[in-house]
């Protein structure tokens, strides 16, 4: 009996790396599918791996209806056994209602990837949809991994490192490349949080930004040889639950750790010189 299934994790979990094997193993033993994308990192048409794997897919758009491509593939004499949905987090809810009528009425497996929750942790339309309309959820094990070590649960936007948490939902991106944060213990991050409580009496998400775009728009221009302003860098993080609720990226844990150090330095006591006639 054909199932809907829907795969989900945060970012840089193997997600795409899954939905190339599980093609590959189908596809081993005579099955035909017929792979699906939206907003690929490696750009349109295209599933790809951050291991280096990548295939091409038909890529979804607004207006893409999947029965009418199953019609159309099996129309021209190829066997459709089961679909591959990669980034079903960007298909619509009437998208993926289509995907559940594939399964139920042509008896067409379908396995769908994606990530649940967006940069502000609200559920995606297609991810919302799958969830409430899925035979079974399967959760990656490859746990990503917070900057702490930490299991990642949360996808973190950034713009220069900063973590943001207001913006247009879709906003392609990836994962920062980045080499591993120092070590910073539960006391070293006190004094970033000492003058203000993490909880207060208003909304963990307020209307405040937490920093001004003009002051690093002009400080990225100023160090372009051509004096030209440079334009912000929106990146991904995953971050366990409590450095994304405190706001601290692997970039500001670094810093942390830095001024941490040189206070060790600055504060290392001598011993006074004894006083000799």
């Amino acid at each position: 009996m054909a199932e809907l299934v829907f795969f989900s994790g945060t970012m840089d979990c193997g997600k795409s790396t899954l939905a190339l094997q599980m093609d590959y193993n189908h596809s081993a033993r005579g099955r035909g599918g017929i792979l699906f994308s939206r907003n690929d990192r490696a750009g349109e048409s295209m599933i790809s791996s951050r291991l280096g794997l990548q295939t091409p897919a038909v890529e979804v758009r607004d207006d893409t209806d999947f029965w009418a491509e199953v019609l159309h593939c099996r129309g021209k004499g190829h066997n459709v056994d089961y679909l591959i949905c990669d980034e079903a987090q960007f298909y619509s809810a009437a998208q993926v209602e289509q995907l559940a009528s594939i399964v139920d009425e042509m008896d067409i497996d379908v396995f769908a990837f994606g990530i649940t929750s967006d940069f502000r942790t609200r559920l995606f339309p297609g991810s919302q949809r799958l969830v409430e309309l899925a035979d079974r959820m399967e959760v990656l094990q490859v746990r990503a991994l917070c900057w702490c070590g930490r299991r990642a649960t949360h996808n973190a936007r950034t713009v220069d490192g900063v973590m943001v948490t207001e913006g247009d939902q879709v906003v392609v991106g990836d994962v920062e490349s980045r080499t591993p944060a120092p070590a910073v213990s539960a006391e070293a991050e006190l004094p970033l949080f000492a003058d203000e409580p993490l909880f207060e009496d208003r909304p963990l998400f307020d209307d405040q930004p937490l920093f001004d775009a003009e002051e690093l728009l002009a400080a990225g221009g100023a160090g372009s040889p051509t004096g030209t302003e440079a334009a912000p860098v929106i990146g991904y993080e995953t971050l366990c639950r409590r450095h994304y609720m405190r706001r601290v990226t692997a970039q500001q844990a670094a810093a942390l750790a830095d001024a941490a150090e040189s206070a060790s330095v600055c504060c290392v006591e001598t011993k006074p010189e004894t006083f000799r006639p």
